[in-house]
Order: C-alpha cells, then structure tokens, then sequence
C-alpha cells in the first residue's frame, strides 16, 4: 500500500533557485551556485567458466563527484580560511595544512517557492581541492566577480527528518 506525504497533490516538481548552504552550524552568505549531487557504482563484471556467450554484473565500489560552490567576490573570507586549511602558501614548513580541521560537513537545503523548507541534504568530511578567489578580469565585461571552491567529499544523504512542507494558500479578507 502506498504511502502519502503530507502534499500528496503537488504535480510541480521544487525549482532550483532557493537553496541555502551551511557549514559550521550557520549559512554561508551570497552561495549563487551548487554543483550537483552524484553518485556513481562501478560494475563489476564476472562470467561463469562454464557459460562463454554471457558475463554477469554486480555492484563495486562507489564514488561521489566533487560539489562545486559559487558566489559573488565580497569581503566575507570563508571560502578562502576553508581553502587555506588545506593548504596556506607561506605559513612555514611544516604547517602548509591543517590535519585538525580541514574537513568539515555540510548542509544543502531546498526550499520551496513561498520559502519553506522542502528537502536537505547531509555532505561529510568535505575539503576544498581548488579554490578560485577571481574571475578572469576584463574591463570590457559587465558581470559580477566569481569566487569559487570545489569540495571532495566522502558520502551525502537526504535528511529524511525534513517532512514535505504544507503549501500555504491566502485567505479572503472577511467583509
């Protein structure tokens, strides 16, 4: 027997223009951009000796692609104090990395059109591989300055806590 969340109805499937990332307990200002979340399971192929014409499949190992995050260039500096922890240019021999805290999880949170809170995903033991603090500059564009990171990680899952919210409709004014 199928079971039903609490907005059975909706035939809209949730856009994806109203998210939100968080790390370290709080939001990370001005994210414009998330990269995908995927998944991939390598195959792995055996074929029985006594049955030349067909192989079999199985599951192998699986891997999860890397998350890029963008945002507009501001004074904020987290995407470059995470960036560094991986590796700080200059800070001394011995101290280019900090093994302490260098990973961290995070939090990518859906919402949908009126601003509830419709799915979240968990993201663990992420660390920044590459780190762009500027665009390329061109003083014959007009666009906004890019910074960007891309976090490895090790596994994401949905958080199943975050119930589907109840769509809120307006009310007549009583006359």
């Amino acid at each position: 027997m199928a079971q039903f969340s609490v907005n059975a109805r909706r035939l809209d499937p949730y856009k994806n223009f109203k998210f939100r990332v968080k790390w370290d307990g709080r939001y990370v200002a001005g994210v414009s951009k998330v990269g995908a979340l995927k998944r991939s399971t390598e195959v792995v192929e055996h074929r029985n000796g006594g049955d030349p014409s067909t192989s079999r499949k199985s599951p192998g190992r699986s891997k999860y692609e890397a998350i890029t995050l963008e945002r507009g260039v501001t004074h904020d500096t987290e995407f470059e104090k995470w960036a560094n922890k991986v590796w700080n240019f200059g800070s001394g021999l011995g101290k280019e990395t900090s093994l302490k805290d260098f990973r961290k999880d995070l939090i990518i949170e859906m919402y949908n059109e009126a601003g509830q809170l419709a799915i979240a995903y968990k993201v663990y033991r992420c660390w920044v591989s590459e780190f762009q603090a500027l665009p390329d500059l061109d003083a014959n564009a007009n666009a906004v300055a890019i910074q960007s990171i891309k976090l490895e990680n090790e596994g994401w899952e949905r958080d199943y806590d975050v119930a589907e919210p109840a769509e809120i409709g307006f009310t007549e004014p009583a006359v």
